[in-house]
């Protein structure tokens, strides 16, 4: 995906994830996020968008750590005011990532092609596992479908992004787990041994699942049960990994 298409997901997802706030009593708690509630969802991405912004438009080389988090995003707000701070701070970032020159550099944690190639993708999938997370009260019924050719890319960006070549506990015996795509054809097979492996490729699997991407998508993401999915092999892959594979931001004031 282009710049340009990570941006239009940023700005969709952003206002879908505040709109399903807007819905809510901020005391909600969100169910794929166990330990928080609406109030605390919220203050997360907005904190985020506003770290994330601050690195691309200061031009920063180093990350911004969490002493300075205050710093940069300012207070957060009391719950009446605590939607158009978090609305304020999306706009924010999509206007810096919108202006941005091509050239500019600031640190970033993916290969990507470029820094502001970097943001605008790693905010967009930001926004959006949030975005679903904020629907979750509602049930699964309840979360919108990511765009399949949005949703790939968040696989992509998970597999070969956050987890390829990754360390971590070694898991013996390795096991192996393929997914399918079934709206857009993609293949991906995860082996997770001394270190995880991926590759795109249809080959025999301990565990194989047949999806949507979207539903690939949030199944990674831990933000889904497989439960409705076409599974085939050993669903104690699955387990394995939501127990395995998880991605965590923190950045508490």
């Amino acid at each position: 995906m282009e710049v340009g298409e990570h941006l239009d997901a940023l700005r969709r997802e952003g206002e879908l994830l505040a709109a399903a706030a807007e819905r809510s009593d901020l005391d909600t708690p969100i169910p794929t996020c166990p330990e928080w509630r609406m109030r605390d969802l919220v203050r997360h991405v907005g904190d985020v968008h506003r770290w994330a912004r601050a690195h691309l438009a200061e031009g920063r080389l180093k990350p911004i750590g969490p002493t300075e988090l205050p710093e940069v995003a300012g207070p957060v707000p009391a719950d009446a005011h605590l939607l158009p701070w978090f609305r304020e701070g999306h706009a924010r970032l999509l206007r810096t990532l919108e202006t941005a020159e091509p050239n500019t550099q600031c640190w970033t944690f993916l290969p990507a092609p470029s820094p502001v190639a970097f943001w605008a993708r790693r905010q967009a999938h930001e926004t959006g596992i949030h975005r679903a997370d904020a629907e979750s009260p509602g049930g699964r019924t309840e979360i919108t479908s990511f765009p399949p050719r949005f949703a790939v890319d968040g696989i992509e960006e998970m597999l070969f992004g956050f987890l390829g070549g990754a360390g971590g506990e070694p898991v013996d015996p390795p096991r192996t787990l393929h997914l399918h795509a079934t709206d857009t054809g993609g293949e991906w097979l995860v082996r997770l041994g001394e270190t995880v492996e991926v590759s795109r490729e249809d080959a025999p699997a301990d565990c194989s699942v047949q999806a949507p991407a979207s539903d690939l998508h949030l199944l990674l993401w831990n933000r889904r049960s497989p439960e409705g999915l076409e599974i085939d092999g050993d669903d104690s892959v699955l387990s394995l990994w939501r127990q395995t594979v998880k991605v965590e931001w923190s950045r508490s004031r």
